[in-house]
């Protein structure tokens, strides 16, 4: 008798060893950068994927300023944030969001498509945003991500 035995392998917290990665944001969508990003930081791109694991990789998106819109999007999306009071509500548009904190955008657009648990706040931390095209972490020698 043939005993082959297979065992699915899981990811888990010590055998997880994150890589890093750039990505050049100048020109690109936000919406299908954001989607790309969203599967590196949560390990999906991975064949150990794992789903209560965080094994996922850190991210460095570089010309966060240059990234672009679809249609009439710049003008028409809006931001809320509610503070919690009375007349605490402030909304802005895309294009108000460019001008005061261009990183925000591309930020607001990842953290989106994490999980709402510990663990999508985890990952969301791994990723680094940067409006030009230089940043400080050349030190983890970072590789430039092919989607």
């Amino acid at each position: 008798m043939n005993t082959l035995s297979y065992k699915t392998v899981s990811a888990n917290k010590a055998t997880v060893q994150p890589k890093w990665y750039v990505v050049h944001g100048e020109g690109e969508v936000v919406g299908r950068l954001a989607t790309r990003i969203a599967s590196v930081l949560r390990g999906k791109h991975k064949p150990d994927y794992t789903p209560h694991v965080d094994n996922g990789d850190y991210v460095i998106i570089i010309n966060a300023d240059k990234v672009r819109f679809t249609g009439n999007k710049l003008d028409e999306k809006e931001y809320q944030t509610f503070s919690g009071y009375p007349g605490g509500q402030k909304r802005r548009t895309a294009k108000e969001m460019f001008v005061k904190r261009p990183t925000m955008v591309m930020e607001l657009a990842v953290k989106g498509m994490l999980p709402k648990t510990k663990l999508g706040r985890a990952m969301i931390k791994k990723l680094f945003i940067y409006e030009g095209a230089s940043h400080p972490h050349a030190a983890q020698k970072p590789e430039p991500f092919k989607f």
